[in-house]
């Protein structure tokens, strides 16, 4: 386990039972004596990004659910840095952000790769000292993140790809049932 940082993954232990975070996995996008934010990964929201955004129409790409906090907001991550200005590196490879109207126009015209942007309604947020009682509760589990993880990973084999990640004895958590009383 690491300590939680920028391009950080959080995931919920598999017996954490709240539903906003349950098997959920987060990609910490900062993290600092003031508090935490990022998004979840593998929580897919009830409408497109062309349902939600004027001027998209036709547009279908998927929105993730990101977490409990501002949901009538929308945040994304990309791999754009050259094409989205005012972004904010978190990685080497992951922004956040940027000016949205250049987003849209870039969507309009063909001009980025779906794969390589991910749309987030809401966010995950911590004030200050809140991850680290968190952490210390034993309700998440950390590991570095990879680009591969937060875009090329199919939703349904995020927090599993995540827990092989941690390897060892974390790789057998990925197979326990939600609620091992009822087994």
């Amino acid at each position: 386990m690491i300590e939680p940082a920028e391009n950080i993954l959080l995931i919920a232990d598999p017996f954490l039972k709240d539903p906003n975070f349950m098997r959920t996995v987060v990609y910490l996008c900062r993290h600092s004596d003031e508090g935490s934010f990022g998004f979840v990964l593998n929580k897919m929201f009830e409408q497109t990004l062309d349902e939600l955004i004027n001027g998209l129409e036709g547009i279908e790409m998927p929105v993730y659910y990101g977490g409990p906090v501002q949901t009538d907001t929308i945040h994304y991550l990309h791999q754009y840095p050259d094409l989205i200005p005012e972004c904010y590196q978190v990685s080497d490879e992951i922004y956040w952000g940027g000016d949205f109207e250049t987003v849209k126009e870039l969507l309009k015209n063909n001009r980025i790769d779906r794969n390589k942007i991910k749309f987030f309604i809401g966010y995950s947020g911590w004030e200050k000292e809140q991850l680290a009682q968190e952490l210390t509760e034993k309700s998440w589990l950390t590991v570095s993140s990879t680009r591969k993880i937060v875009f090329d990973t199919d939703i349904d084999d995020i927090w599993k790809e995540s827990l092989k990640h941690l390897g060892g004895k974390y790789e057998m958590l990925i197979n326990y049932p939600i609620d091992p009383q009822l087994n």
